[in-house]
């Protein structure tokens, strides 16, 4: 029998079938070109952190930071392009500059407007070097915001399932303020959903009655509910109130 027969074959161990025919070789090739891509990778453009995270004061209006790097190479680098992946974000860099010679440092400067965003909130720039596809950028940077909720409203969304039981449901509003915030107007886009507002205690604890005339059909209702914040992209909320029909498995 041939010592490469097929019966002897299946019982040679695998790391010795690889080695056998060639493909530990193969195997190895692979992993020491992965290990000098990631190296070149490493060796080029090299941001300090690529994650900044920021606490904003309520009254912010713009929140900005700066992330700072450096050809760690041996050789010319570029940045190809970077943008913003929000429209709230501007994303720019000293003097357009994008090709840096070794040991050169730059910084990607990122100016957030705030106009609309509360809570906790995460934003991206993508930066694509030189070699990158338009599909897949080298870096992104990441912008984690954390700015307080004055007014807190819960929930964000009432549901209830068509030809189903038409009950109230109730919107919890609480201030989380140094001073008080009153609730001043309260309003609803539909006539199907009425409202009913109550001062649990006055300037820090409102709830808000909603009940739908009938369940018959698909409706959207939006309630606004305007406060005296003298923040201004804190003193009006929304809260949807929506008849559709139910999810299998959920309870409305």
């Amino acid at each position: 029998m041939s010592p490469m027969s097929p019966m002897i074959r299946l019982r040679i161990p695998l790391f010795l079938q690889f080695l056998y025919d060639g493909k530990i070789t193969i195997l190895l090739q692979s992993l020491c070109f992965i290990w000098l891509a990631t190296w070149a990778r490493a060796d080029g453009i090299a941001f300090d952190n690529i994650l900044h995270e920021l606490k904003i004061p309520a009254d912010a209006k713009t929140a900005t930071t700066s992330f700072s790097f450096r050809n760690r190479g041996g050789k010319p680098s570029k940045i190809r392009k970077f943008h913003a992946s929000c429209a709230c974000m501007k994303a720019s860099m000293a003097n357009d500059q994008l090709a840096y010679a070794p040991g050169e440092h730059g910084a990607i400067q990122v100016d957030i407007d705030l106009s609309n965003l509360a809570g906790k909130v995460e934003k991206a720039v993508l930066v694509f070097l030189e070699d990158d596809p338009d599909s897949r950028p080298s870096i992104t940077l990441l912008v984690r915001l954390e700015i307080p909720m004055i007014v807190v409203v819960e929930p964000k969304t009432l549901i209830w399932p068509i030809d189903g039981d038409a009950h109230t449901k109730t919107i919890q509003i609480r201030m989380n303020h140094s001073q008080p915030v009153h609730v001043t107007a309260v309003g609803c886009s539909s006539d199907v959903y009425t409202h009913k507002l109550r001062t649990i205690e006055a300037g820090k604890h409102y709830e808000i009655d909603v009940t739908p005339r009938d369940t018959r059909s698909m409706t959207l209702g939006v309630l606004r509910i305007e406060t005296d914040c003298e923040i201004s992209r804190h003193s009006s909320q929304q809260v949807f109130a929506l008849c559709r029909r139910p999810d299998p498995g959920k309870t409305q």
